[in-house]
């Protein structure tokens, strides 16, 4: 069970169902749980399992030489059928689900799903463009709650902000998996640029989060509690860049994805509030 948390990576599936709930309050400005928002936040959770399963098995040589500890497939704790299972499953949740919300619910979802599905095999090897796609789709739980709610204009601003920050946490992982990546002929910044020179295109890459936090909310009408709570998360991100200058690549992405939760919490109180 250990293992098959792991192949799903289920802290992410935790995330992805509260980022949709979140989508889902930021746009009713308001803590509730219509039936739709849950349907959501259910598909949600499908979707992200069968992609990630689907990452891992297209992923098993460069996980063997990265880190074969952490993905069970590439360890041989998991048999490949098992992992094609997890994948059917958890897109017949996410599209069933789906279609118990709304017909735009079900086009984002197959969309979704066809990223995620084609990331690995295709996106992944030409390096920015999987960075890109993983990151829209990472930040899309945003979206995809204020759509199940009626409301997508009111998920764009959160799905840009969280988006920026997952494809900071993207070129990240891509620095500290360049030995595995390189391995397996992938084209990510560090195999094209070398660490040093991808790390500082990384650093200004987060860097540019810092006004984009700013302005967009601002603008949009988030108030003095979102500011509170986001400066907190912008503390945290310059202790991420000052950790992946110093080539510190596995502190640097846990704290983006602290940025990342705290981030989120500001965007919420910042309309329910």
């Amino acid at each position: 069970m250990t293992d098959l948390a792991r192949l799903v990576r289920a802290h992410n599936l935790l995330l992805a169902a509260a980022g949709v709930l979140a989508g889902g309050w930021i746009a009713l400005g308001a803590l509730a749980l219509p039936k739709l928002l849950a349907f959501a936040a259910l598909s949600g959770v499908g979707l992200g399992a069968a992609g990630n399963a689907a990452n891992d098995v297209q992923d098993v040589a460069a996980d063997r030489i990265n880190d074969p500890g952490r993905h069970p497939l590439a360890a041989g704790r998991l048999r490949d059928e098992t992992a094609h299972l997890v994948i059917w499953l958890g897109s017949g949740v996410g599209i069933g689900a789906a279609a118990l919300v709304s017909g735009r619910q079900v086009l984002v979802a197959l969309v979704a799903l066809g990223v995620m599905l084609g990331y690995s095999p295709f996106l992944k090897r030409r390096g920015a463009p999987g960075n890109v796609a993983v990151a829209v789709v990472g930040a899309l739980p945003l979206f995809y709650g204020a759509l199940a709610v009626g409301r997508p204009a009111a998920g764009l601003v959160p799905w840009v902000l969280a988006a920026w920050l997952h494809l900071a946490r993207e070129l990240v992982k891509d620095l500290g998996d360049e030995v595995g990546d390189r391995a397996a002929g992938r084209q990510t910044l560090p195999v094209r640029l070398g660490i040093a020179r991808a790390s500082r295109v990384t650093a200004w890459a987060s860097a540019a989060f810092f006004p984009l936090a700013l302005v967009l909310p601002l603008a949009t009408g988030y108030g003095g509690v979102y500011l509170a709570v986001a400066s907190l998360a912008l503390v945290v991100l310059a202790i991420a860049i000052v950790a992946l200058r110093r080539q510190r690549f596995v502190t640097a992405s846990g704290l983006l994805k602290i940025a990342m939760v705290l981030g989120l919490g500001a965007l919420v109180l910042g309309r329910v509030v």
